[in-house]
């Protein structure tokens, strides 16, 4: 299926002007947004919300328009990259859209033999194993990735106020699933990089982290307002490994991109004992997953930080009066917080009732109205 074949009903995506790189300026109007404004620390008219795997998934109109269409087939088609990063926000009314994509889209752009097989996740034909390996990690430039351009081009024509979050995967899930070869429950191949050969890990990082800022860097030259940096896998580190050996090349990433002055997200699953660690990565905001409360969090990672989630999302599949008093829970535990983004403790699950989340989005935006 190419572009031209998509539905009538995603034409709109070929309307407007794309904005001229760096359009995201603090005159337009997504920089008054209270997304962006949470993510600064600033007042806002309400808690924003939006929600880590909102654009896809769970929605009958996202599986309409990916019938027969390859996951990474479709992260290369703007226009329905286009479509699928605002079925959300139309349906949902989030404060704040994220670009349709995957952590591994920069890899495949480079030239990685790999692909996304239903049920597992990423695969890699020929793992990264040796230091000749690290010969196919090219830079990544920005024509290798034109229709991510292309695509934010048409989002920002049409999201208006509604800012978008560009993501990459960080450098340390990149690796994971480059070593291994695909998913792994206990990184074993990882971890004996890691520890056993430290040079080559943190060449394998530090060039990760060059192909990561290029890609967020391409985001943002195309109009995103925010990024948000994906570390799926780092809970299963320790904190003196993460530091040794993770955080110069995650540091490297939000340094890359810190002249744009957007607001940096880092994430991770499994991070409560690396909340503080991710901070000083270089994050602007730390994402919290599920497992740890949004005031010990704060605690964790230190003032001069913006805080990210965290209901479980899990709670979606109780009933409503259940579902609101676990999100008043979190409103009240993050009361105190300099900025506070609501969002799950990580990503939509793929049977949610599509129908929980607006109503989720709604009580949210009633209850911290100012």
């Amino acid at each position: 299926m190419s572009a031209n074949d998509l539905p009538q009903d995603l034409s709109f995506a070929r309307s407007g002007d794309a904005p001229s790189p760096g359009q995201q300026t603090k005159t337009s109007a997504a920089h008054e947004s209270a997304f962006l404004k949470a993510c600064r620390r600033e007042p806002v008219p309400h808690t924003p919300v939006w929600f880590m795997r909102q654009a896809g998934r769970s929605l009958p109109e996202y599986l309409k328009v990916r019938e027969g269409i390859a996951m990474l087939d479709s992260c290369v088609m703007p226009e329905l990259v286009t479509e699928i990063t605002l079925q959300p926000v139309r349906r949902h009314k989030v404060d704040a859209a994220i670009y349709y994509s995957d952590i591994v889209v920069p890899l495949r752009a480079i030239g990685i033999d790999l692909d996304i097989k239903p049920g597992v996740g990423p695969v890699i034909a020929d793992p990264i194993r040796t230091r000749a390996d690290l010969a196919r990690l090219r830079d990544l430039t920005p024509d290798d990735v034109h229709y991510v351009t292309e695509a934010i081009g048409m989002l920002t024509a049409e999201l208006g106020a509604t800012p978008l979050i560009g993501f990459a995967g960080a450098p340390f899930t990149l690796a994971s699933y480059l070593v291994e070869g695909g998913p792994s429950r206990n990184h074993e191949r990882t971890k004996a990089m890691m520890y056993g050969e430290p040079e080559l890990w943190a060449e394998l990082l530090d060039r990760l982290a060059d192909i990561t800022g290029a890609f967020l860097k391409v985001q943002i030259e195309a109009g995103a307002s925010a990024v948000q940096l994906f570390d799926s896998w780092v809970g299963a580190l320790a904190p003196a490994d993460y530091r040794r050996s993770v955080l110069p090349a995650s540091a490297k990433v939000f340094d890359a991109v810190a002249p744009y002055g957007v607001p940096r997200i880092h994430f991770g699953v499994g991070t409560g004992e690396l909340l503080g660690l991710m901070g000083e990565a270089g994050a602007d905001v730390v994402g919290v997953d599920w497992r740890v409360p949004m005031d010990e969090g704060a605690r964790r990672v230190g003032p001069g930080k913006a805080l990210q989630g965290n209901l479980d999302p899990a709670v979606l599949f109780a009933p409503t009066e259940t579902v609101e008093a676990k999100a008043r829970e979190v409103l009240d535990a993050a009361a105190g917080l300099e900025g506070h983004v609501f969002n799950l403790g990580h990503g939509v699950m793929p049977t949610t009732d599509p129908d929980a989340l607006t109503r989720l989005v709604e009580y949210v935006h009633t209850q911290t109205a100012r």
